[in-house]
């Protein structure tokens, strides 16, 4: 018996305990997977391009326009959702000492000052100075001994030292945007920590301004959808923030092109359930947008069969890891099955019942079910989360391949 070229290589590759996929499929596979690391890079380029992403900006009205279009590329309806806001715009944030200026970014939960500052002694947090120098990580000043502080109001003013994983000015959410609360805090960069520290041990004069204006904006949700064919059935979500600090492309670049790539691979069927696609603004004050889109559908936290959440730093390259949140054991495996599947491990899970990040918190609250993926990354609420070099495109395909996939089950179930 003759024996062809092709079936001699299928079975001595078969020996080997090599995949026996014909040769010209693992090439087609290949290229397909480099066609969706090229498009996620672009998207993600064209995203942090696009400037500084702070709700209610002329850049998040931009940005929000231009991912409108890409779901329109796609063959979807495009909607803008809009929601008010009084908007934080900051006239003068600066610490003065001595000869210097330290310019900074005024908490936006906080009180603020007019344009002469608060003037007063630099002492260490909860001592008797009027200006209180603290340090924290991004997205834990309402905690902690800060969080104390503030609260009680032990200072007339605080400088807080920002802790990220990189040098810079790395800002805190504001969770409590339409709570605020305490003295006026100014954070500063983390390359000025010794200076600061250095004046609090002497007791040095300070003029702390956290001068800003309000301007009544208008922000928008970016939403579409995927209509069912049984209507009837409760909707999966699936949700991402767009909006935050800076150029955010790898603290949201991720999430976003998570987002787009799951729209395109499930337009073409025709699932069960109608699969409801949002991304929101307003994620740095408190999820604002994501709130404002569950105000809009009354009762839709907890009748979602479910809530797919691509949080922060999905693909992020400056450093590894991941957390999986979920409401519970069956969503918890599911993504975790999907996950492995894609060569993906699971780093680290939040307890059940733990209050989840991001905008899963809404869910969570709310009774819904969800499961939800945040990485880790040096670069988190860093100036320079920017270029190429700060995402891993192989990564964020194998997260579409994943989140995909369950989507699938989840639409059709």
């Amino acid at each position: 018996m003759v024996i062809s070229r092709r079936r001699w290589l299928s079975i001595t590759i078969s020996g080997l305990g090599v995949s026996t996929r014909p040769l010209d499929s693992l090439t087609a596979a290949q290229s397909v997977s480099s066609d969706v690391q090229g498009r996620i890079s672009r998207t993600i380029r064209v995203y942090e391009g696009q400037g500084f992403h702070r709700t209610g900006t002329t850049v998040d009205q931009a940005s929000a326009d231009w991912l409108s279009g890409q779901v329109r590329q796609l063959g979807l309806v495009a909607a803008q959702e809009p929601f008010q806001i009084s908007r934080v715009d900051p006239v003068t944030s600066v610490l003065i000492a001595g000869s210097r200026r330290l310019e900074g970014l005024p908490l936006f939960d906080g009180a603020f000052t007019d344009s002469g500052g608060v003037r007063g002694r630099l002492g260490v947090l909860a001592s008797d100075a009027e200006i209180g120098v603290t340090d924290v990580v991004p997205n834990a000043a309402a905690a902690g001994a800060l969080g104390e502080a503030r609260r009680a109001n032990r200072h007339r003013a605080i400088v807080c030292v920002t802790r990220g994983g990189r040098p810079g000015l790395c800002p805190s959410n504001a969770d409590l945007f339409l709570q605020p609360f305490g003295p006026p805090v100014l954070q500063v960069t983390s390359t000025e920590a010794s200076w600061l520290n250095d004046l609090a041990q002497r007791d040095a004069d300070a003029q702390l301004v956290a001068h800003v204006i309000r301007t009544p904006a208008r922000s928008v949700n970016v939403t579409s959808m995927i209509g069912g064919t049984e209507p009837s059935l409760p909707p999966l979500i699936v949700m991402t923030p767009r909006s935050g600090w800076y150029g955010c492309a790898s603290e949201r670049g991720g999430g976003i092109a998570c987002w787009l790539e799951v729209m395109r691979a499930l337009r073409a069927i025709r699932p069960r359930r109608t699969i409801a696609f949002v991304a929101s603004s307003g994620h740095e004050l408190g999820h604002l947008g994501i709130n404002a889109f569950v105000d809009r559908r009354p009762g839709v936290v907890s009748t979602a069969v479910g809530w797919m959440h691509f949080g922060a730093n999905i693909g992020a390259a400056a450093e590894a890891g991941n957390r999986l949140q979920a409401s519970d054991d069956m969503f918890d495996d599911m993504l975790s099955r999907e996950m492995s599947s894609s060569l993906l491990n699971v780093d680290q899970r939040v307890p059940r019942g733990t209050i989840p990040g991001g905008e899963a918190e809404v869910v969570h609250r709310g009774g819904g079910r969800y499961v939800s993926i945040i990485g880790n990354n040096a670069l988190f609420h860093n100036p320079e989360d920017r270029g190429p070099q700060a995402i891993d495109s192989g990564v964020i395909t194998k997260f579409c391949t994943a989140f995909t996939s369950l989507a699938r089950k989840l639409a059709n179930g």
